[in-house]
């Protein structure tokens, strides 16, 4: 028997490999079929007119394609996604600010008691929104700022402060501390090499944190229901309002349209910076 026979892999395995490489993709793509099958009765019952949108034929397309129930659902949801839009993309953008601010310190201009501040931070990743709901009502009536849009904006960019700072934090750490010298001995500040120097390399963070605040902002619930008011309602509030709607039948394609276009800003979101989330977060997970 010679050294290549013995080296030889045994046939068994090679044809356990090839099915293996077969049985993988076909796996993956059965689930992704089996995720997209409440999206695919969305889409065609949104296409629907009334009298075909019924949940018999939930699996059969449209005998005649209909625009009516985008068109209700868009005249039904219009306020509340302009209110959605304010606070998610008001509140994302705030807390990104804030959270690269906290993060740059806590990570490059280290004081006494530093650690102590950032586990404090944390901890306020662990406190659930029911716990605070009561005082931060009572909170924001004495601002005068309860039932506001400016009221939620500030309740989510509190909240959002601990998950960002730790976002930022955890990036920092591998931007080398050689560059934060060098800055301080071409007599840069704090606020110029954070400027000059951080902002200019934080572009995978300020992705991941604007994505995951966006999301939260615009899914929320809770917050929306406990401290809006009509006015300021988004779409999430306006959406329950409207489930079950309807005098004679339930108007499933308007609610079907409803669900798809409360869906897709954030969708959109993903699509354009989710090239980056991934990044950002393997990039805090390397280093600290």
């Amino acid at each position: 028997m010679t050294a290549a026979s013995t080296a030889r892999p045994p046939a068994g395995a090679g044809a356990a490999a090839r099915t293996l490489r077969i049985a993988r993709p076909v796996v993956l793509l059965a689930f992704v079929i089996l995720f997209l099958i409440p999206v695919y009765v969305l889409l065609v019952t949104s296409f629907k007119p009334l009298q075909e949108a019924d949940p018999s034929s939930a699996w059969n397309l449209p005998h005649h394609w209909s625009t009516t129930g985008w068109s209700s659902a868009w005249d039904a949801l219009k306020p509340g996604l302009e209110n959605s839009v304010k606070i998610a993309v008001t509140g994302s953008l705030i807390s990104a600010a804030l959270g690269s601010l906290n993060g740059y310190v806590l990570s490059k201009w280290r004081f006494p008691g530093s650690d102590a501040v950032f586990t404090l931070f944390l901890f306020g990743m662990f406190i659930p929104y029911q716990a605070v709901m009561i005082p931060l009502a009572g909170l924001l009536t004495n601002m005068g700022l309860v039932g506001t849009i400016r009221g939620l904006v500030l309740a989510h960019v509190v909240y959002g402060i601990p998950i960002c700072t730790l976002i930022f934090r955890n990036y920092y750490v591998t931007i080398p501390d050689e560059l934060i010298e060098a800055a301080r001995v071409d007599g840069a500040g704090i606020i110029r090499t954070y400027w000059s120097i951080i902002v200019p390399v934080s572009g995978p963070a300020f992705a991941v944190t604007v994505i995951w605040q966006f999301t939260s902002m615009w899914n929320d619930f809770l917050f929306a229901v406990f401290l809006g008011a009509p006015d300021s309602w988004p779409v999430t509030v306006m959406l329950n309002n409207t489930a079950g709607s309807g005098a004679t039948a339930v108007q499933y394609n308007q609610q079907m349209a409803e669900a798809l276009l409360a869906s897709l800003p954030t969708l959109l979101v993903y699509l354009l910076l989710g090239r980056f989330f991934m990044r950002g977060l393997m990039a805090g997970a390397l280093k600290g």
